[in-house]
């Protein structure tokens, strides 16, 4: 059960209106990083944790913190959409003629649809889907995931901060810019915590090694014009997991036989009937 304080996490307010950068931040509200998908993952990665349950307490406090983020930019939105004269909106036409025809100004369905509020979509209409969250119940892959829906989730949002000139705006993305820094590290400390754990890196741990083919289990291929990978970390030196060498293959392959398929039955119709003899 979760309660609602009626108070934000932290405030969210710009010091003018302005529809254009309303429809821009619908992005890390609604998109495939936003904070929907982040709240979704991390709640439903907790609802169905088996694990030790300091797992899913952890899973669960940070996904209810992203739903005050939610309420927190889709309060953001809705007061930069907020008392907005015509003129501003005009403005964002004719002042830049490429801006207009980039970001089309205001979005219409910001109040067509929602009545001057946020919605559950992405900066061009598209509706946040749950396909975009991952719960696969192995907790070093869902953290993993985790730790990159932050990074690509921050990313966003220093970028919308450097877009913005609005010192309101600023604060409140500063405040998410900074929560998402901490998340970031506590994903990572829980990766390492599991992988020292499982004493292994490689997602599942659980699958013996008997059962895959070893031989060829950390070769690199090259399979780029020119040699440039070969410098890389994977393709010498001991394996990240310790328990093999990188092997780098300048020329691999080839690796098996070709494949030939025979005929498809003649009522399928898909196939060139056999040629005649001449």
């Amino acid at each position: 059960m979760f309660y609602h304080i009626k108070e934000l996490q932290y405030e969210a307010k710009p010091s003018r209106p302005d529809p254009v950068y309303a429809k821009k931040l619908q992005e890390v509200l609604g998109g495939q990083y936003g904070e929907i998908s982040v709240m979704m993952q991390y709640l439903f990665q907790g609802f169905n944790c088996r694990a030790d349950k300091k797992y899913r307490d952890m899973l669960l406090d940070i996904g209810t913190e992203e739903m005050a983020h939610v309420e927190m930019l889709a309060t953001l939105i809705a007061r930069l959409l907020d008392n907005t004269p015509l003129d501003v909106q005009e403005a964002a036409y004719h002042s830049d003629p490429a801006l207009a025809a980039v970001m089309g100004g205001m979005n219409p369905q910001h109040a067509i649809v929602s009545g001057l509020g946020a919605m559950a979509a992405d900066s061009v209409g598209y509706p946040w889907n749950s396909r975009y969250i991952i719960a696969s119940g192995n907790l070093l892959a869902d953290f993993r995931a985790n730790l990159n829906a932050e990074s690509q989730g921050r990313l966003q949002v220093v970028r919308l901060f450097e877009m913005s000139d609005d010192p309101g705006v600023r604060d409140t993305l500063s405040f998410l810019i900074a929560r998402d820094k901490a998340h970031q590290n506590q994903w990572y400390a829980a990766i390492c915590e599991l992988e020292e754990r499982e004493n292994d890196i490689v997602v599942p741990t659980t699958f013996p090694a008997h059962l895959e083919k070893q031989e060829v289990a950390y070769d690199f291929y090259n399979l780029s014009r020119g040699e440039a990978s070969s410098q890389g970390r994977w393709a010498q030196g001991p394996s990240m997991d310790g328990r093999a060498q990188f092997q780098y293959y300048s020329k691999p392959g080839p690796f098996g036989p070709k494949p030939v398929l025979p005929l498809a039955p003649p009522d399928v119709h898909n196939t060139m009937p056999p040629m005649s003899k001449m």
